[in-house]
């Protein structure tokens, strides 16, 4: 039986979740990781450049952009570097300080940059679920979208193309994907503008917990990728917002997160070679019964 693009991707998904063990980290599925490997090994940056010239280190290259290759077919937009790089994790310890799960990995001599608000703050205030704003070390969100008024500060917002504040944002990193949401931007009260940065509990279930305000993963191996529509957004019902630790946060936003990742790989392209493949085995059936 052959079946159709989108629900082969989505039973594909449901294995890869099935078959791992982690109770809060899930196998890459097939259609992500082969949508990783494809942008590894392309070699060079995005031809659809939505915004560049950012950087991941200080000291590295302003090469980076806000790919939207896959706006249009994928609804996704990802961040992208050139010579196989995508992003690195930063740590963002911006939000509730002292709140739950608080172990004084983002204290302030950490991350002298630390601010007890996010971009979002109003937003979350709104979904009147008992917190005023995110926690770094319960919600896992990602720094997404650059804003500035420096002159030749490069910026982006997302908000241009579609992408709704937190809404999910799925993070292939370490092997596994995790779901986050966007939320918080970068700012530019340091010296270049930056990309590639997350929640500590984000960077933790990623990397462990040497992640730290100001120990980070510098590898450009991880994929972020925003999700465009307002159904990207679990909004004030669709995620736990009041949980008290990472792992109930992140298991409410499973769902919708596993929904929105069935997108990659799920093109027109992919499905008329489908049903040309369907048309050619009912044409060679034909034939066969003929004989």
């Amino acid at each position: 039986m052959l079946l159709s693009p989108r629900l082969a991707t989505s039973l594909a998904f449901a294995l890869a979740i099935s078959s791992s063990g982690r109770t809060n980290a899930r196998d890459v599925p097939q259609n992500v990781q082969d949508f990783y490997y494809s942008l590894r090994k392309k070699g060079s940056s995005c031809s659809k450049q939505l915004a560049t010239g950012f950087y991941a280190t200080d000291n590295g290259p302003n090469t980076f952009s806000y790919c939207g290759d896959h706006l249009d077919d994928f609804d996704v937009i990802y961040i992208q570097g050139t010579n196989r790089a995508l992003a690195d994790m930063d740590i963002d310890c911006d939000g509730v300080q002292g709140g739950p799960g608080d172990d004084g990995r983002c204290s302030y001599g950490r991350s002298p940059d630390l601010q007890d608000v996010t971009a979002f703050q109003d937003v979350v205030a709104g979904y009147n679920a008992g917190i005023k704003d995110l926690n770094p070390y319960i919600h896992p969100y990602v720094v997404f979208g650059n804003s500035g008024n420096k002159t030749g500060w490069k910026t982006f917002d997302p908000t241009a193309y579609g992408v709704e504040p937190l809404s999910v944002i799925g993070v292939v990193c370490g092997n596994q994907l995790i779901y986050g949401i966007w939320g918080d931007t970068n700012g530019d009260d340091g010296d270049k503008p930056m990309v590639g940065e997350a929640a500590i509990s984000l960077a933790t279930a990623c990397e462990g917990d040497s992640m730290t305000g100001d120990n980070g993963y510098s590898n450009t191996d991880i994929l972020y990728l925003a999700f465009t529509g307002k159904d990207a957004v679990p909004g004030a019902k669709g995620a736990n917002w009041s949980a008290t630790d990472y792992a109930t946060f992140e298991k409410s936003i499973e769902p919708l997160g596993n929904k929105l990742t069935e997108r990659i790989g799920v093109s027109l392209t992919n499905a008329s070679v489908n049903l040309a493949v369907v048309l050619a085995t009912v044409a060679l059936g034909s034939i066969w019964v003929a004989l």
